[in-house]
């Protein structure tokens, strides 16, 4: 006789749900890896997975997924930190040849901001700020490693942006969740704000670059 069971759904690696209703909180930390510490990984949503996963860690709520809260802080900070230190050597050891073998222009742009933050804030102010912004997270660690940024200096400073930005957006979903009634009816909504709100630091260094590029412009007229 034919299973009745339902197929398993492919998982969607762009929506948040749909990786913590597959994976659950192993999801997370491999997810976070993959991003702060493999090239590849700059698409991934590590902002809305994280917060997400906080709301989903409240009781009661009905999502794909229940979770367990320590469990995704442990996941998360443990993604985050060892993708960023495996980034940091893979950049050391490849150097800048890594990322000019890929062809996606997010990702030189990307390395271009990383560049602005390490010259404009120095390296541990860069490396802290970078945590919140998508793919200059991705790029910054192995552009340490291939600058030659001290191993304790960056890793101090990756392991201090790494919590901060991991356990903030967890329990800043576990904080709305608790305190709004049913607000996994809104979960895409609130999903769409959160990474919104995670671009706002891409957009404005985008910005304050072309501000600073046209006044060099006009001098050269």
């Amino acid at each position: 006789m034919l299973s009745s069971a339902p197929l398993p759904q492919a998982v969607n690696l762009l929506d948040a749900g749909s990786l913590l209703g597959t994976f659950g909180a192993l999801g997370i930390a491999v997810v976070l890896f993959a991003e702060t510490g493999l090239l590849v990984g700059f698409f991934l949503p590590g902002d809305s997975l994280l917060f997400t996963a906080g709301l989903l860690c409240v009781p009661g709520t009905h999502g794909p997924v229940e979770l367990s809260l320590p469990q995704v802080l442990i996941a998360a900070v443990a993604g985050a930190l060892l993708g960023a230190q495996a980034g940091y050597w893979i950049g050391r050891r490849g150097g800048r040849a890594l990322l000019a073998r890929s062809g996606a222009g997010r990702l030189h742009e990307g390395a271009a901001r990383a560049e602005e933050l390490l010259a404009r804030y120095g390296h541990g102010r860069a490396i802290v700020l970078a945590r919140f912004v998508p793919v200059v997270r991705t790029v910054l660690n192995p552009l340490a490693g291939a600058l030659g940024v001290p191993v304790r200096l960056f890793t101090l400073w990756q392991a201090a942006g790494g919590v901060v930005w991991t356990v903030g957006l967890v329990l800043a979903g576990y904080g709305l969740g608790s305190s709004v009634p049913n607000v996994d009816r809104y979960l895409l909504p609130i999903v769409a704000v959160v990474v919104a709100v995670s671009l706002i630091p891409l957009a404005a260094e985008v910005i304050r670059s072309r501000a600073r590029r046209t006044p060099e412009g006009d001098t050269h007229r």
